[in-house]
């Protein structure tokens, strides 16, 4: 049977196996993702559905505003997509503050809220997008989805874009995360490039914020930056945040701080959003809770800081590449200098064709050739006429006159010609031959060319895009140290229970529920477990405490006796690092060896014991003093030292010195604010328990505070930290709001309360703190105005200019004469005298006196609640 062509219906059937069609099927699927939705292509940095909404914008450009609703339809025409894509995406576009203009409610990145309906609010292109995105003439075109229109390849952007934006997409078999970087940078960063320098690109958020990207590895797979909140105390109970890490809201920060809060992370009392204008959230803390604590553990514990890990993959060549985000700038740069010289020379040829035909014209009209045709008879002999006309002037010309010149030539009015000024065509003519002649310096110096363009770019959009996100080192917040003791321990030392739900039995110490804790068992046994609500660690337990790890200062004193050999051994060993759940010995791991005396020091005290001898034993002496503080601090697994090789029958405590670690060698980092041991900042000096530390702040306050490695002092807020001293002087350069007048005073810390700010200038109207310091001999450098404009530099030693007075003290006058610009200058100090410490003075007046019975070797022991109670130094036996 035949068809109506007279075909026949019958065809060939073709066979194809399915694992192949699903093959074809996903590989198909999977480039059409990566290239047509999620990855954007480097030459201008947008996405399909991105390119398409400025394409279609564009389109409808005529400097006024349009509805979104309308963009997404017209957008329609070149997006085979439904609209809510198109929506979501030009939101997007728009919220990035850079190619749209918006007016109505957009939405807020900051506090997540989400732009009005389509139909409420209007956007255009902004005046950098119309200068920096379209050109047609450089433009290359394609067909749209349903062949009705013509849409572009890629946009002819001279701007480094997907950098400036940033961007996000997940494909198939791959993602790509670019983060956006400050629009004045990358501006720099291009003109570096274009001289031939290297760059080092850094993100920058719009939501501010502080950012650590030591490890950011520029962009690539691997890398990773960490991004915090701005946090400020506003006084010893309240906190702020100023400003957002990437990618979170205020309701999202809100919500994990409460999260925290609730899970007993973090103290707050309550929390609250004043956001505006400008973010503010107000975090009110109980009494009692430290505000540099509760900062860390925000830091720690809530979203207040994110880590965020880049991954940045974009198209080239119609393929997926992972470059380096300076790699980017480097290609899109010279892309640029690309799309700038084929302007120049668009530009050239335009210039070059306007003067051809502005001579033809005035060759035409001022040798009249245009009455030689008035006889023609023919269209032919018309052009061949002036063809003949111009043969002598053919020669000058940059190209061979065409008849469609000749054709044109024909086309001037007689109205122009009778018109026609010859002065004025001269200098039209003159004109585009300086254009040319700029035109072609241009493309002969097309480097220098394109720095130009970068540099109009900065100074012309530049102002208002200043880095928003500051650049920091962060710290790394043991967490353990931050979080808060929201449980109490307790134990039951017969039956070896340990835990916060052992409500009736002994209290020990407060702890947080990710702490650990460290068991000593009368058998000599220990092992170190996770804190939980009830465990069972071991029957006749000794000791029990929180364990922190790589406490070097935490030191056990242990006496035991060895039946292999018959001697009793003594040790002093700190547990630094363990495996969790794993059983150690304090002994030597002997069968029947016997821990007959036990103690525990947080800071390394020496600790002398008195030891009696059994009085059946063979010893002349049988009774004597052993003084750990002899022993050298071992690891735990060390044997220790001979005491004596007769048997002990009584053990007992004499007395608890000093540390014989000596002080904590402290520093302070400039950069964080933070205390630490690792040798980063200013060295302050050695801390023991009892030191504190003097903080001198720009408001004109200073404060003596308790010692804690968890104590911030913000380097915005502060001139110096120091390890305080009573006989330190602190100098200050200070200016009277009252007085109008600069003064100079030198005091000593008088006041004894602890943890409180003193304010020691003028608390009138104006009054500002101008210099600061605890240097022996602070030099300065101030201007004084002369008669006339004149200024004369002058330098002063404060400490030979005033004498140490009273803190609340005004001071005396700097100089008579108007004073500005005061500035330190470094000069080398004095030596300073190192004094001894009243610790050292008098070391046996700090000894603490105690009597206390160790149990008889071979003994019963009875255990009750009144036996071997904590001293804050560890447990006997």
């Amino acid at each position: 049977m035949s068809g109506l062509n007279g075909q026949d219906n019958h065809s060939e059937t073709v066979s194809t196996p399915v694992s192949g069609m699903y093959k074809d099927y996903f590989l198909d699927y999977a480039s059409y993702v990566i290239l047509e939705r999620a990855v954007p292509m480097l030459a201008d940095g947008l996405k399909p559905v991105q390119r398409r909404i400025l394409h279609a914008m564009r389109e409808m450009e005529d400097g006024r505003f349009h509805k979104v609703a309308n963009i997404i339809g017209q957008t329609m025409q070149y997006h085979p997509h439904g609209d809510a894509a198109i929506g979501d995406a030009l939101v997007n576009l728009g919220q990035k503050d850079l190619l749209i203009d918006c007016q109505g409610n957009w939405g807020d990145v900051r506090t997540g809220d989400r732009a009005a309906a389509a139909r409420y609010i209007e956007g255009k292109l902004s005046k950098f997008a119309l200068d920096v995105v379209f050109n047609p003439k450089t433009t290359e075109w394609q067909l749209s989805y349903d062949g009705r229109k013509k849409e572009p390849v890629t946009l002819p952007v001279k701007f480094p874009l997907v950098l400036a934006q940033g961007i996000e997409g997940i494909a198939v078999g791959l993602s790509t995360k670019i983060l956006p970087h400050n629009f004045n940078e990358l501006i720099k960063a291009s003109i570096a490039v274009l001289k031939g320098k290297k760059t080092r690109l850094v993100p920058d958020f719009p939501t501010g914020g502080l950012l650590d990207a030591s490890n950011y590895n520029s962009g690539l797979r691997g890398g990773k930056i960490r991004c915090r909140a701005k946090i400020e105390a506003v006084d010893k109970s309240t906190l702020r945040i100023l400003d957002l890490p990437y990618g979170v809201t205020t309701s999202s920060l809100m919500d994990s701080i409460v999260k925290a809060n609730d899970k007993g992370k973090i103290k707050i009392k309550k929390v609250t959003d004043n956001t505006a204008q400008e973010v503010e959230i107000i975090i009110e803390l109980p009494t009692g809770v430290s505000p540099d604590v509760t900062m860390d553990a925000l830091y720690a514990f809530t979203d207040c800081e994110v880590s965020i890990s880049p991954n940045a993959c974009v198209i080239i060549d119609e393929r997926p590449h992972f470059i380096s985000v300076d790699d980017m700038l480097r290609i899109s740069t010279e892309r640029t200098r690309e799309l700038l010289r084929k302007e120049l020379e668009i530009k050239l040829a335009e210039l070059q064709e306007k003067l051809l035909f502005a001579s033809l014209e005035q060759i035409f009209i001022e040798n009249r050739i245009y009455r030689d045709i008035e006889e023609c008879e023919t269209w032919e002999a018309v052009l061949e006429t002036i063809d003949r006309g111009l043969e002598p002037f053919k020669a000058q010309f940059y190209r061979p006159i065409t008849q469609d010149d000749i054709i044109r030539l024909t086309e001037i009015r007689i109205k122009r010609i009778s018109r026609f000024d010859s002065f004025k065509a001269d200098e039209l003519i003159r004109n585009l031959q300086q254009e040319i002649k700029e035109t072609e310096h241009h493309l002969a110096h097309l480097t220098e060319y394109a720095i130009a363009y970068f540099e109009n770019l900065l100074q012309k959009y530049g102002k208002g895009r200043e880095r928003k996100t500051q650049i920091a080192d962060f710290d790394n917040i043991e967490v353990r140290q931050v979080a808060v003791a929201n449980e109490k321990l307790y134990v039951n030392r017969k039956e070896g229970f340990v835990g916060f739900g052992l409500k009736k039995e002994e209290y020990v110490c407060e702890c947080s529920d990710i702490d650990d804790v460290i068991v000593f068992r009368s058998d000599g046994k220990y092992l170190v477990s996770r804190v939980q609500e009830k465990a069972f660690l071991g029957k006749n337990i000794l000791h029990v405490d929180v364990w922190k790890k790589g406490n070097e200062r935490k030191v056990y004193h242990a006496i035991y006796a060895d039946p292999v050999s018959g001697k009793n051994y003594a040790k002093r060993f700190a547990v630094t690092a363990i495996t969790r759940d794993r059983e150690y010995d304090v002994t030597n791991g002997a069968k029947g060896a016997k821990l007959l005396y036990f103690s525990a020091h947080n800071n390394s005290e020496e600790e002398v014991v008195h030891i009696q001898l059994s009085p059946n034993c063979r010893a002349k002496k049988k009774s004597f003093e052993f003084d750990f503080g002899e022993l050298a601090i071992k690891g735990r697994t060390s044997q220790g030292n001979v005491v004596t090789k007769y048997p002990i029958r009584k053990i007992t405590q004499q007395s608890i010195g000093t540390s014989t670690l000596g002080g904590r060698k402290v520093w302070y980092d400039e950069t964080s604010g933070r205390l630490n041991t690792q040798e980063r900042g200013k060295y302050l000096g050695e801390f023991d328990t009892e030191d504190k530390i003097l903080a001198v702040y720009k408001d004109g306050t200073y404060e003596v505070s308790e010692f804690e490695l968890t104590n911030r002092y913000d380097p915005q807020k502060v001139f110096s930290v120091d390890k305080f001293d009573p006989e330190l002087v602190i100098t200050a350069v200070h200016y009277d709001g009252k007085n109008k007048d600069y003064y100079v005073k030198r005091f000593q810390v008088e006041t004894s309360t602890v943890d409180k700010k003193f304010s020691f200038i003028s608390e009138a109207k104006g009054s500002r703190l101008v210099y600061a310091s605890t240097l022996p001999a602070p030099h300065i450098q101030y201007k004084v105005a002369l008669k006339g404009s004149k200024k004369e530099n002058v330098q002063l030693n404060l400490a030979d200019f005033i004498e140490v007075k009273g803190w609340r003290a005004l001071g005396n006058k700097l100089d008579r004469r108007k004073v500005s610009a005061v500035k330190e200058l470094k000069v080398e100090q004095p030596v300073k005298e190192v004094k001894a410490s009243k610790k050292e003075k008098n070391k046996s007046a700090s000894e603490q006196k105690k009597e206390t019975t160790a149990f008889k070797a071979g003994d019963q022991v009875e255990w009750g609640k009144e036996d071997l109670k904590g001293d804050g130094q560890g447990k006997l036996f």
